[in-house]
């Protein structure tokens, strides 16, 4: 089953926030711990078996059963992205995040508890290992209530995750800002947030994404170009511009050409294959034998995280998306060629390439 993750944002101050941020820093020093400890030894192949091995030095750290094998879980992604991507587990290290997590979905969700109201209980612990609750009451979007409402009255199982994205001192008081994920299986997320049940569009589209804009290109199943538009959000790769306002500009630039695709008769979505990166590209360590200060690297990336974006918030349109190799599309003669028959800019010539592709291989 997949699964999707909303992001909540919230404020906390006072105690709160104390008891948020202390939750946050026993389980990254836990992490710390038990990744320093994997390092070092043969590991078992598993679930049950990390438990087994590291449950105890996690709790040890943050006395909470469920955080416990969350920081467990943690490790555990880090060390399977390692081997499938080929890294070295021994040279990877943790950047710069402060969170706390259970590790499996359930409902309700004991240590991240939604409420009724929209508000979560949350499960902390101080850092003298005793343990207490607090509300947190996040902002909740309009679009997501009956997303919620439908968790609490059908009891469907999730994950909680409370990530800290910044903390100071105001008027001699703490205050916290931080996010509350909430991961719930994706048919139930496409099932209530669907914005077009059905699309008896015939057309077929196709999308070339880059670091400002994405481009769609729309064809018959002749293959004639029928129509093409792009999609900027220039701003949001500024210079200094915030990340979370950035990827909120990028997503309603995609909500925008989904539904221009959709009522221009797009039915299939043809999309770049985006690279494999696995969990390590997220937010939990860094370096690990890649050179994330690499250009190309960190643009391969972007790309890939808003492909993804697409092909998870098409089924809410009704299209379908499919993956084709982009080799050719971009640089070729084919492109060139192209490019000047049709009188379209590079860009557009690419995502008209991915149509074609993706009709020739259907």
């Amino acid at each position: 089953m997949d699964y999707i993750t909303l992001k909540l944002p919230f404020n906390a101050d006072g105690d709160a926030a104390r008891e948020l941020l202390s939750t946050a820093w026993l389980f990254k020093i836990a992490t710390h711990r038990v990744l320093g400890v994997a390092r070092q030894q043969a590991l078992p192949g598993s679930r049950i078996g990390w438990k087994n091995m590291f449950r105890k030095i996690a709790y040890g750290i943050i006395p909470n059963e469920r955080y416990a094998d969350g920081v467990i879980t943690l490790v555990m992604g880090v060390y399977e992205s390692c081997r499938e991507l080929s890294i070295d587990f021994r040279g990877v290290e943790l950047s710069d995040w402060l969170m706390f997590q259970q590790s499996s979905l359930e409902y309700p969700s004991r240590n991240t508890t939604l409420k009724p109201n929209y508000e979560f209980h949350v499960t902390t612990v101080r850092y003298n290992g005793s343990t207490g609750r607090v509300v947190v009451k996040p902002t909740i979007p309009k679009i997501y209530k009956a997303l919620l409402d439908a968790v609490l009255f059908e009891h469907v199982k999730y994950m909680g995750r409370v990530v800290v994205t910044d903390y100071g001192v105001r008027s001699n008081q703490l205050w916290v800002r931080g996010e509350v994920h909430m991961t719930v299986p994706m048919d139930v997320y496409y099932e209530r947030m669907a914005r077009h049940k059905k699309n008896s569009g015939k057309l077929i589209g196709g999308v070339d994404v880059n670091t400002d804009r994405f481009n769609l290109a729309i064809i018959d199943k002749e293959g004639r170009l029928i129509d093409h538009r792009t999609f900027w959000f220039s701003e949001a790769t500024a210079r200094g511009f915030p990340k979370h306002s950035a990827w909120s500009i990028i997503g309603m630039r995609i909500h925008e050409m989904l539904d221009y695709a959709y009522h221009h008769g797009v039915k299939t979505l043809f999309l770049e294959n985006p690279e494999v990166l696995g969990r390590l590209r997220l937010m939990w360590i860094k370096n690990g034998g890649r050179n994330h200060e690499n250009y190309n690297h960190k643009v391969s990336v972007f790309r890939s995280s808003i492909i993804e974006r697409i092909a998870m918030k098409a089924p809410l349109y009704s299209i379908e998306t499919k993956y084709v190799n982009p080799r050719g599309t971009t640089n070729s003669k084919e492109h060139d060629e192209t490019m000047k028959k049709h009188g379209l800019d590079k860009h557009t010539t690419s995502a008209y390439l991915t149509a074609l592709r993706g009709l020739r291989h259907q």
